[in-house]
């Protein structure tokens, strides 16, 4: 495991373990990895930073990378003689924006290069990291996991836990609608038991991960964190035009929510008939929620944040004058 410290990468390598299986994790030392696992430490990005990777043979490699592209290159090169099959974990962000409803894995994809030193926005380098993994072990054994949103325990960029946060606080709460319009994501460890199911079974190429369209709402979301909260925040549902009037932003001021367009077409109406049809199991939202919130308990309150990623949320203010208005 390239990473499995934190969010998805612990995710996966959590469930590895559980399984039985012997789990390496390679990483900076910043985190510790899960009881259980070995531990070898370097960073990808420094001169001879892979050094720790020079020996050892590995069934499966995964790696999660979303940085300039020729670190997966590097490691992937490093490994492809002594490892059978290397996983990575990309982003249905490959897929250029608008994409239409019901778009699959053979939807077009941005240009990328595998070779590529350099800081690139996220899309190019998810698909720079797919060209690398592809060009160094070849498309069959090369397992390209386009992830859609990612939700759950763990979380370190904040959508989730600024719900549950935010419904805590209590009091009116602005719910931006309408109330049942249906959402995509993937619980990080349904995307990890995905993951380990479709490397014991060798699969390769491209495959979209995100839950089926319908499976959640923005209701059932919001009313999810309003429970597990104690519920003490009222959810005010507004319909879309006078929160975007209000200058709130999208995805970005209020997560996960997108109002109906070809931005939530993208997002949120995907097809995941391909990793249904290999195994793909989604937990109910309700559990998702809840396990986010103990999570948060657990560790004080205060979700990591990346610090390669803006911190998301809506400004009290401005929420209470759109409640007023």
């Amino acid at each position: 495991m390239l990473g499995g410290t934190e969010f998805v990468g612990r995710a996966v390598t959590e469930g590895a373990l559980r399984r039985g299986h012997e789990v390496t994790v390679f990483h900076r030392g910043r985190h510790a990895p899960p009881a259980g696992a070995a531990s070898l430490h370097g960073d990808r990005t420094a001169e001879g930073g892979l050094a720790a990777l020079t020996d050892g043979e590995w069934d499966v490699v995964v790696d999660t990378w979303s940085h300039a592209p020729a670190a997966v290159r590097d490691a992937a090169a490093l490994l492809a003689g002594r490892a059978g099959h290397y996983v990575y974990v990309s982003s249905r962000s490959v897929h250029p924006h608008p994409m239409p409803p019901g778009a699959d894995e053979s939807a077009p994809v941005v240009p990328g290069s595998p070779d590529d030193p350099d800081e690139v926005d996220y899309a190019r380098a998810k698909r720079g990291g797919e060209l690398a993994a592809m060009r160094e072990f070849g498309a069959d054994r090369a397992l390209l996991v386009r992830a859609g949103l990612i939700l759950g325990p763990w979380e370190n960029i904040g959508r989730l836990p600024w719900w549950l946060d935010r419904a805590a606080r209590g009091g009116d709460m602005l719910a931006p609608g309408p109330r049942d319009l249906a959402i995509q994501y993937i619980d990080c460890r349904d995307l990890a038991e995905w993951i380990l199911d479709a490397s014991e079974a060798g699969l390769s190429g491209p495959y979209g991960l995100v839950s089926p369209e319908g499976h959640a709402t923005m209701g059932s979301l919001v009313d999810a964190c309003v429970r597990v909260t104690g519920g003490r925040a009222v959810p005010r549902w507004t319909d879309p035009e006078p929160i975007l009037a209000a200058g709130i932003e999208p995805w970005q001021h209020l997560p996960v929510w997108i109002p109906p367009g070809e931005l939530y077409d993208t997002m949120h109406r995907g097809s995941v008939t391909r990793a249904l049809a290999t195994g793909l199991r989604c937990r109910p939202v309700e559990e998702t929620v809840a396990d986010t919130w103990a999570w948060l308990r657990s560790i004080g309150g205060t979700a990591p944040q990346r610090a390669d990623r803006p911190r998301v949320g809506l400004d009290p203010a401005l929420e209470a004058r759109v409640l007023a208005g």
